[in-house]
């Protein structure tokens, strides 16, 4: 049986309580080393093997997997934040399909959630933003043309861009010319969670300079819109005392 889990952002009592329990049972865990807390490692099993997906290829990491299942054992496939946000996964459960072996999917906290508080804001304020747009920078791996950022700047929406520290020059310049404006409040997050954790408050016009000047290069979110660092917004109508809602009666009909 193979478990993929949500190691979350980083910290190590972030991880839920059912990956925690997946990684104690577990004889082997494949885990991606450059973005997983190894502190998360302590809690295995005396026996148990660790393995680092970080130089692996996806027939290795399958390969791996097979040699535990072949001596009855269980794999927890240990992925960052939440699998199913850039966590490769759709892959490798194919893989093992069509070797006929079985697996289940441990969610997660994402990263996104974690940069949300540390910048102690709410993505989705009323008359500000009620959607979160949850995307990258098209680099060496591109993106949907229909999904470029310049498309994406015109809904006005909080974005969370991933793997793009390192294009935060060309993710400012395609929003801008997409018509956000350049005083768009933003905000970088460095390891969000983690014990060296850093934010860096900017506009979209200063975002590329900001990663220059603190060498930013990855391992960070950027979060840009007015949610990053909200002037103003509207009262939310579920505490409001003259709306009704479906659980007490308003002051107003």
């Amino acid at each position: 049986m193979v478990h993929f889990v949500g190691a979350g952002p980083g910290a190590e009592d972030l991880i839920t309580v059912r990956g925690a329990r997946l990684i104690a049972e577990a004889d082997r865990v494949i885990y991606a080393g450059s973005l997983v807390n190894p502190a998360l490692l302590q809690g295995m099993k005396p026996g148990a093997d660790a393995l680092d997906s970080a130089k692996m290829t996806l027939e290795e990491v399958i390969a791996a997997i097979r040699e535990t299942e072949e001596k009855g054992g269980n794999t927890v496939r240990l992925a960052s934040g939440d699998p199913c946000l850039y966590g490769t996964v759709r892959e490798q459960m194919d893989q093992l399909d069509r070797l006929g072996i079985p697996y289940d999917n441990c969610p997660g906290v994402s990263s996104f959630c974690a940069a949300a508080a540390s910048l102690k804001t709410e993505y989705t304020l009323p008359g500000v933003s009620q959607s979160v747009i949850i995307t990258r920078t098209g680099g060496r791996t591109p993106v949907p043309e229909k999904e470029s950022l310049r498309s994406f700047a015109a809904h006005g929406a909080t974005m969370v861009l991933f793997l793009s520290t390192g294009l935060a020059g060309k993710a400012s310049r395609e929003l801008i010319e997409g018509g956000m404006p350049e005083n768009t409040p933003a905000a970088v997050v460095y390891r969000a969670s983690w014990p060296d954790e850093r934010v860096f408050r900017c506009t979209l016009g200063t975002l590329a300079e900001t990663c220059r000047r603190e060498k930013l290069t990855n391992t960070a979110l950027l979060v840009i819109g007015c949610t990053a660092a909200p002037e103003s917004y509207e009262r939310s109508k579920l505490y409001d005392p003259d709306f009704t809602t479906g659980c007490r009666k308003g002051r107003l009909p």
